[in-house]
């Protein structure tokens, strides 16, 4: 997996993840979009084909949208390491 910033200013920025998809992106979208420093956040997969979706965010204020996605991203670390641990617990349960 590949990650590009593709747009970098104080309050947007934009980066195509090679690689991913919707399950990714979503996931991270979900994140950014729970922070109250985030004005808009998505993402867009251009052609079903390519999988190299585009992820924006724009921030309202005085946290920077690198950092605020810095922190979505270290969240969404956190929301995989919980459903591992879960669904290894629900294994050992079957």
């Amino acid at each position: 997996m590949k990650v590009k910033v593709l747009k970098e200013a104080s309050n947007e920025f934009e980066i195509e993840i090679e690689g991913a998809g919707h399950s990714l992106c979503n996931l991270l979208q979900k994140q950014l979009l729970e922070d109250e420093n985030v004005d808009l956040a998505g993402y867009n997969l251009p052609h079903p084909l390519v999988s190299s979706p585009i992820v924006y965010v724009r921030t309202k204020g005085k946290v920077k949208s690198k950092t605020t996605l810095v922190r979505a991203v270290e969240r969404t670390r956190g929301v995989i390491k919980d459903f591992s641990k879960a669904f290894e617990k629900a294994l050992k349960q079957t």
